[in-house]
């Protein structure tokens, strides 16, 4: 049996609910829904209180006994108590207005964006950087929450945009930039002030500096000479000898 379809749904006072074939009226202080129900679930209204029950353990009745339920349920809170649903705005310079009833969105586009509310939705504006989706419908309400995050979602990245008021958004780790270009880089090593001013070149020993030799940059080793190396000149071929 369904755990949620065997519950019973208490009716608040003020409230008043119609049960049609195949359709649920409710009416409350909030406003007035009406619901489609499928006609093969049994809606039994007693003393203050809604039972739905199914006719057999088909699994087309099962399915639908705690979803006619959980409907009927909703629509009672609804006019009873309502429904909001919070959104968060996050970036430099993203904001949100009300003109009118209308909502104006500010979130980094060339031009604002506007949203008419429904029938039944309001929108609600905490602060520039909070705002709210509240309504008697619970669907509709969840709906337009989502319209308005799809406006400008949060990015991974740095988590600029509309979300859920609490929810997490999953982050990724920004790669490092390169220091400079490819053609810099290049270039660079063609002028020979790229790594080479990295390179740490070996010590002149002692013994080697009777070739003249003081520093470590004036030679390269090339197995040859008096010394086992040979000036870089030599080695490059200036002329030197």
């Amino acid at each position: 049996m369904s755990r949620i379809g065997l519950q019973p749904i208490e009716i608040p006072s003020g409230v008043d609910l119609t049960i049609e074939p195949g359709l649920v009226k409710v009416k409350g202080p909030k406003g007035a829904l009406q619901q489609r129900v499928s006609p093969n679930m049994l809606i039994d209204r007693e003393e203050g209180v809604i039972r739905v029950s199914r006719p057999n353990d088909e699994r087309v009745n099962r399915q639908l006994h705690g979803l006619t339920r959980t409907l009927i349920a909703n629509m009672v809170q609804g006019v009873t108590q309502g429904y909001r649903k919070d959104l968060e705005i996050q970036g430099v310079g993203y904001r949100a207005a009300l003109d009118g009833k209308t909502l104006v969105l500010n979130l980094g586009y060339s031009h604002p964006v506007r949203v008419e509310p429904p029938d039944g939705i309001q929108f609600i504006v905490d602060t520039p950087t909070r705002l709210a989706v509240a309504g008697i419908d619970k669907q509709l309400v969840g709906e337009e929450a989502a319209k308005i995050r799809r406006v400008r979602p949060p990015e991974p990245y740095k988590g600029k945009g509309v979300r859920y008021l609490g929810e997490q958004v999953r982050r990724r780790l920004v790669r490092p930039a390169r220091s400079a270009s490819r053609s810099e880089r290049r270039r660079r090593r063609r002028d020979g002030t790229g790594d080479r001013d990295r390179i740490r070149f070996p010590e002149v020993p002692e013994s080697r500096k009777r070739c003249g030799i003081t520093t470590s940059r004036s030679w390269i080793p090339v197995g040859g000479g008096i010394c086992g190396f040979e000036p870089k000149s030599r080695a490059l071929g200036s002329g030197h000898g």
